[in-house]
């Protein structure tokens, strides 16, 4: 298993100091990560990003980094036809800078919670839209790896019945150890539920939020008010997970996202340490 970086883990410092994705590359060598996970939304001209790639595969080579998937931020939840299609033109046009970055792995979400739609009433459109992106998926060998995101599709139960509805051995899971908290899983069980679809792994960790403490964080499904801690001091027993992943035979990437209150270079930095002590 190899250690990986989001770039999503530095976003209050990439919003601070206005950082492209080259200056993100740069960070993620300084601290000795083996790979990176990159976004769509951090492409500074999504016109003409392609330029930018030509750069980035640039600075990947000279870095010596790899790149251990690419993230897609879409939702297939949308009442009408013609969004949807929109939706899954977003995923195939990453399939295409997947291809472009060298990794066999997108990042997909399912879909959010709006205007009233449960898991229930959207489902349908979620597997619909997966098995279009799947068919081109097949082809290129590119693995749409699902994460459990948001409060929609969060359970991993859902991931189970959406991957095996699609039933493509290039539909899998992006476990997220964390997320399943906001919706009051344990990630133990998820993990035990999921273990043989995992393609791709998000390191993330929460605690509860003190009675007294006025920053912001997430809240569960049942109110629970929670806070983004550097994995290993919140409530996921990432040395389960890892022992588990080694018992599969689990040989992909462990990307750190952070979404905590203290400063993204330190705490991803102190991240990335922790589990490359863990893997080995």
């Amino acid at each position: 298993m190899r250690v990986s970086v989001s770039m999503y883990s530095l976003n209050p410092t990439i919003k601070k100091e206005n950082w492209s994705v080259l200056d993100f590359l740069e960070y993620a060598k300084r601290i000795s990560s083996d790979g990176v996970e990159l976004l769509d939304m951090y492409w500074r001209n999504k016109d003409d990003k392609f330029k930018e790639i030509k750069q980035v595969k640039a600075a990947l080579k000279e870095h010596n980094l790899a790149v251990s998937a690419y993230d897609i931020t879409n939702n297939f939840v949308k009442q009408s036809s013609e969004e949807r299609m929109e939706e899954v033109e977003k995923v195939k046009e990453g399939i295409k800078v997947a291809k472009q970055l060298g990794t066999n792995i997108i990042r997909v979400f399912a879909g959010d919670l709006r205007n009233g739609i449960t898991y229930q009433s959207g489902k349908e459109w979620i597997v619909d839209c997966l098995k279009q992106c799947a068919v081109i998926a097949e082809e290129k060998e590119i693995y749409l790896a699902i994460e459990n995101h948001g409060l929609l599709a969060g359970k991993s139960e859902q991931i189970e019945e959406i991957i095996e509805r699609v039933n493509s051995s290039y539909v899998k899971a992006t476990f997220d150890t964390g997320n399943f908290l906001l919706v009051n899983e344990m990630p133990r069980e998820a993990f035990d539920r999921l273990k043989e679809k995992i393609v791709h792994v998000h390191f993330k960790d929460f605690r509860e939020k003190h009675p007294n403490e006025s920053v912001k964080g997430f809240q569960s499904t049942e109110g629970v008010g929670l806070i983004g801690t550097i994995p290993g001091d919140g409530q996921v027993d990432l040395s389960y997970i890892v022992d588990g992943l080694k018992g599969v035979h689990y040989d992909g990437w462990l990307s750190i996202e952070y979404e905590g209150i203290e400063d993204a270079k330190h705490a991803t930095t102190e991240a990335v340490n922790r589990l490359m002590t863990l893997v080995n």
